[in-house]
């Protein structure tokens, strides 16, 4: 491109087109999408949808096998010239729409979708879309599945490839959900449409090849052992070495916490990362701040087992591994609120409107919380659990380390 070409300036048509079209390439498309393709000087495109682009007139073809990150650098290069991005689906539903609007206004852009994958596959399956699950599973681990497995759930994924349909299938069966179906789905609207319905064994044993551009549907069992989704755990469901907020208490925590879908929590002093684990089921987004090596490791590892590859894990001790962190719409403090200046960093950080919740067992800790309570006001509670347990040929409750929990909101002013 020369350095004269006109850009746009606000208020003026935008520059950036994002055409969604079907596996049949451009004779899936109206005619508006097909003239903005025709007039972009600069059209970025799979290498997949490459042949699209014959009997178009000369343009500059950017392909994003050059590099995602690249490809993006180029696009932003290029703001303020035609540029045309030809994609499949919708492109703001797990697609490079949604990815876009974090560099550009909505005013720069223009997006015509296709129907997704997720709406093609729910009209073959009969499937309503409001009750099922959808998720993507392209370029992202197949572990990201594990929060969705429910029993008798139905589910549609993305996929990365033919390969990641085998890996669904082992990873339900190794949690519990063997007999469950998958409906595979390859190439939707075009020539080569197939739709396949197997059992994962039947997957997992070969019995079938699939094209890398699938989608495909799971239709879960019902399930004898699962994990629920609502707070509280078993604590045998975590690594751990007993320092771990106790399932009862652990409920609690998470209701006075009040998770909601995006929203970043701090779990400070984390130990087994229980509460940012179940936090990030509730949809929410967490930090761990943890500053054992040995419990870094368990908190990796519990991540991994609920499929949270998005939980960041800090290794240091408060309040000066804090610093850096984005702002959090949350705090847990579950270890060290008698430490100085913890929750004085803590509670400056937080957003206006945000919640703080602070456990304590030790009287140490006890007091502080009571002392903090008098002067911010909040919910101070004292929380007694027992659990019974044998003793010899009978049973009898045994008390656990009464927990007393504060929690309080930020002001907005």
């Amino acid at each position: 491109m020369t350095e004269d070409i006109e850009r746009t300036e606000p208020g003026e048509e935008p520059w950036l087109t994002i055409v969604g079209i079907g596996d049949n390439g451009l004779s899936s498309i109206t005619p508006e999408a097909l003239s903005y393709i025709w007039q972009a000087e600069t059209i970025v495109v799979a290498e997949r949808l490459d042949t699209v682009l014959e009997g178009l007139p000369p343009k500059t073809v950017i392909n994003w096998a050059e590099g995602y990150r690249d490809v993006i650098d180029r696009i932003v290069a290029l703001r303020g010239t035609p540029v045309t991005i030809i994609a499949t689906g919708d492109p703001m539903h797990f697609g490079i729409g949604s990815t876009l609007r974090r560099q550009f206004d909505p005013q720069e852009m223009r997006i015509i979708p296709y129907p997704s994958a997720f709406s093609l596959a729910a009209a073959r399956l009969g499937w309503a879309l409001q009750d099922v699950e959808q998720i993507s599973l392209h370029g992202r681990p197949v572990e990201t599945l594990i929060r969705h497995l429910q029993p008798a759930a139905r589910i549609l994924a993305l996929t990365s490839n033919a390969a990641t349909i085998r890996e669904v299938a082992e990873l339900i069966v190794a949690k519990g959900y063997g007999g469950s179906h998958i409906h595979v789905l390859e190439h939707m609207g075009g020539e080569r449409e197939r739709v396949s319905l197997l059992t994962v064994e039947d997957i997992i044993e070969g019995a079938e090849e699939f094209a890398d551009f699938n989608t495909i549907g799971i239709h879960l069992v019902r399930a004898p052992e699962f994990q629920p989704l609502v707070p509280g755990l078993s604590d045998d469901a975590f690594a751990h070495d007993g320092q771990i907020t106790k399932r009862e208490i652990r409920a609690v925590t998470l209701a006075y916490l009040m998770p909601y879908r995006n929203a970043m929590l701090w779990d400070v002093g984390a130990g087994s990362g229980s509460i940012s684990v179940e936090w990030m089921r509730a949809g929410g987004r967490a930090v761990a701040i943890e500053q054992k090596a040995e419990r870094i490791e368990m908190i990796q590892h519990n991540a991994a087992e609920f499929g949270l590859s998005g939980l960041q894990i800090v290794e240091g001790e408060a309040p000066d591994a804090l610093d850096g962190l984005k702002a959090p719409d949350a705090v847990f403090i579950g270890g060290g609120v008698t430490g100085e200046g913890v929750f004085e960093a803590c509670w400056e950080a937080l957003k206006p409107g945000g919640r703080l919740v602070a456990n304590a067992v030790t009287v140490e800790g006890e007091m502080a919380l009571i002392s903090l309570q008098a002067q911010l006001g909040g919910d101070l509670v004292r929380l007694a659990v027992s659990r019974a347990e044998p003793v010899g040929r009978f049973s009898a409750f045994r008390p656990m380390m009464p927990v007393t929990l504060w929690s309080v909101q930020k002001g907005w002013a």
